[in-house]
């Protein structure tokens, strides 16, 4: 159920999409070496560094392979040409500098593309979430392009991510997994990058086509059975002993990466006819925004407590509870456009006059609150107090970061064409 007309959110959402969002970023390209700036201030009016953080690039890769492909179809306005042109630069210059002699994705790279240390002293390799963002993206890519040679050199930096994960040899910078747990960001971000590459092996009739679902199918389970409670609330930090269930790490409830993680599901279940899934991630995505929404001043708060309101529990003394309590009351850019994804996706499927509803709860504030209102810079100002003004500080990564709220427009196009025309999700 979309409770708003179909035609009317199609315009909305593209608009945005063509007068706020992408003009940002096409005027963010680095013409010259390939890749996008990213390190700009929070108001989006001040580049701050020319350093590319993989994480981003990789990311990038996917927003300029999907926007070119809508373009190409005549979805979005738009020189689908010149992002072609921009994409093949950036691969080139991804596979040039990116990649060390181990096999794994330097973290930070130079404007130019020398390999830099995020943290003085550990090295080049220091978080496997780079290395899944480059999959992401070269996945993209080669879907695009019917690239087959990048498809096989991205295969096999997937086969090396899974060989760290199985052995435990890796890094996650800026979010290094507390000892004694186990984190859901793994299996979810592993479901994703998956998606992408079956994605692009079912475009290229791949031999590897069947098997690379079927991984994503498992990890589907992984993210569903081990950390979906049956209340549906999504675990982000599971102990391995029982007394870490009085943690803070434990009780900590993330809204943002459980409503985003929730989509990942839904999609795989969909495709996989995994249809017992669907109420669960439903559920999951429901209690997440009913959890999370500050019922002060609205939005979702970064961080809470499984009972709602702020994290609270034992400490172990991490870094990540430190975070945790530094930046719970935060409203953040990126729940908030995973969220319009989210409702609308679970709303269509259910026809839940609920979800509907949160998603025009949802759309109110996120428009009344993120889009810059200097029109000449775009985008959204994307990190924000409690109460939703600017706040100048960092998310996870010094950068405007341009994947979650293009990547939620573009699927929530796809999302409306298809209601429009009354074609299965």
């Amino acid at each position: 159920m979309i409770k708003s007309d179909t035609a009317s959110l199609l315009t909305f959402y593209r608009r945005h999409v063509e007068e706020m969002l992408l003009p940002f970023w096409e005027k963010a390209l680095d013409t010259r070496y390939g890749g996008v700036y990213t390190c700009f201030n929070n108001r989006g009016d001040r580049l701050t560094s020319t350093n590319k953080y993989t994480w981003s690039q990789g990311r990038f890769l996917w927003l300029w392979a999907k926007t070119a492909a809508m373009i190409s179809e005549n979805r979005l306005k738009g020189d689908a040409a010149a992002y072609v042109e921009h994409l093949d630069k950036t691969v080139q210059f991804l596979e040039d500098h990116v990649f060390m002699q181990n096999g794994n994705c330097a973290f930070l790279l130079s404007e130019s593309g020398e390999m830099l240390e995020s943290i003085p002293g550990k090295g080049f390799d220091t978080s496997i979430y780079a290395d899944c963002f480059i999959v992401i993206g070269l996945a993209a890519f080669s879907d695009l392009k019917k690239d087959v040679r990048r498809f096989e050199k991205t295969l096999a930096l997937f086969n090396r991510i899974r060989e760290r994960l199985e052995t435990g040899e890796f890094r996650s910078e800026p979010y290094p997994v507390p000892p004694g747990y186990r984190a859901h960001s793994i299996p979810m971000i592993m479901l994703n990058v998956t998606q992408e590459l079956a994605g692009a092996a079912d475009t290229l009739v791949r031999p590897e086509s069947g098997e690379l679902n079927q991984q994503a199918v498992l990890y589907m389970e992984d993210v569903m059975d081990t950390f979906c409670r049956d209340d549906h609330r999504v675990v982000e930090m599971l102990p391995e002993e029982p007394t870490g269930k009085e943690s803070l790490l434990y009780r900590h409830v993330n809204p943002g990466h459980t409503i985003e993680s929730m989509w990942f599901v839904l999609h795989t279940a969909l495709k996989s006819g995994r249809n017992t899934y669907i109420p669960k991630a439903v559920g999951a995505i429901e209690k997440a925004i009913d959890v999370g929404w500050d019922r002060d001043y609205g939005g979702l708060l970064r961080f809470v407590d499984k009972d709602g309101g702020k994290p609270r529990g034992n400490r172990v003394s991490d870094p990540f509870e430190e975070m945790i309590e530094d930046s719970w009351d935060m409203k953040l850019w990126w729940p908030h456009s995973e969220a319009l994804y989210s409702t609308l996706l679970a709303a269509s499927l259910t026809d839940s006059e609920k979800l509907a509803d949160d998603h025009e709860k949802m759309r109110k504030y996120v428009f009344d609150t993120f889009p810059n209102p200097d029109r000449s810079v775009g985008e959204w100002i994307q990190i924000r107090d409690r109460e939703g003004k600017p706040l100048d500080k960092v998310a996870a990564l010094p950068v405007k970061d341009p994947f979650h709220i293009l990547r939620n427009m573009l699927l929530i196009l796809d999302l409306l064409e298809n209601e429009s025309r009354g074609t299965a999700i």
